[in-house]
């Protein structure tokens, strides 16, 4: 399947969906198009039955520089009204609405594998932090720009990296505005590691996608669902959901495929939804 929208590109082959920022000459900035299409993407692949991994890019230099600062010069006009409460309502309800697409990223069932080089910053930086996994190259810039905006990032970076790194590290990049080097993410907590060239990272990240798309997908989506629900609660109530997870799960097509494959010392053929 290959699908070209006009902000995002999507190939899937072998149960895995590569997905592109399209905007090059924009630094794959954001715009309002960009956001509704990356809501519906990401929609569209979580319950499709056949992609079982997911790897988020940047076509041209950089993986994404945010959001396009054109959409925040318009912002008076698009949320204007005579009223100023409505005008504030208005305001929060463009907040959520960007927010939605990241949301979706997140919620999406198959996991995400973040590539990524170039500029992620602002917004890209909220996109990369909702993603699974994050690998990244020394050309890699990583920054919470909105303090030199006059604002706080509002997408979820100040909610989603202290449950990544250490909270004290997001407090010096958010109220600083400096930039992390892709050598130096790894140690930030920003990175799972840092592969030597833009090359050898897209391979890492596709072919550890592969890896995990060979896997039971409902074992998949179950390790996805419990390590969310985890960074957000206690340790019992994580225990308590996992044992009514398995207690409805556990005795599936998926196990049983999995011990008949180790006994016949074969790869395991898993159903695809």
């Amino acid at each position: 399947m290959q699908l070209t929208r006009f902000s995002l590109q999507i190939d899937e082959a072998h149960q895995v969906a590569q997905v592109r920022f399209h905007r090059p000459d924009k630094a794959n900035a954001m715009d309002l198009a960009a956001w509704a299409e990356m809501r519906q993407l990401f929609e569209h692949l979580h319950a499709h039955p056949h992609v079982r991994a997911i790897v988020l890019a940047g076509e041209g230099k950089h993986f994404c520089a945010g959001i396009d600062l054109s959409l925040l010069a318009d912002l008076r006009q698009q949320t204007a009204h005579p009223d100023a409460a409505r005008a504030r309502e208005r305001l929060r309800q463009f907040v959520l609405q960007l927010q939605a697409p990241i949301n979706a990223l997140e919620n999406c069932r198959q996991p995400v594998i973040a590539a990524i080089h170039g500029a992620c910053v602002g917004a890209g930086l909220d996109i990369a932090s909702a993603c699974d996994l994050r690998y990244t190259c020394p050309t890699a810039t990583f920054s919470i720009k909105e303090v030199e905006l006059g604002m706080v990032a509002d997408l979820g970076t100040l909610q989603r990296l202290p449950k990544l790194m250490a909270p004290g590290l997001v407090a010096e990049l958010a109220f600083t505005g400096r930039a992390v080097a892709g050598s130096e993410a790894p140690a930030w907590g920003l990175a799972n590691h840092c592969l030597p060239d833009e090359a050898a990272l897209l391979q890492h990240a596709t072919q550890l996608a592969q890896q995990v798309a060979a896997k039971s997908p409902l074992a998949v989506r179950g390790i996805k669902q419990m390590l969310r629900y985890t960074r957000d609660h206690s340790v019992p109530d994580g225990l308590d959901y996992v044992a009514t997870w398995n207690a409805a799960l556990l005795d599936s097509t998926d196990l049983h495929e999995a011990l008949a494959a180790a006994r016949e010392k074969r790869p395991p053929v898993f159903p695809h939804n």
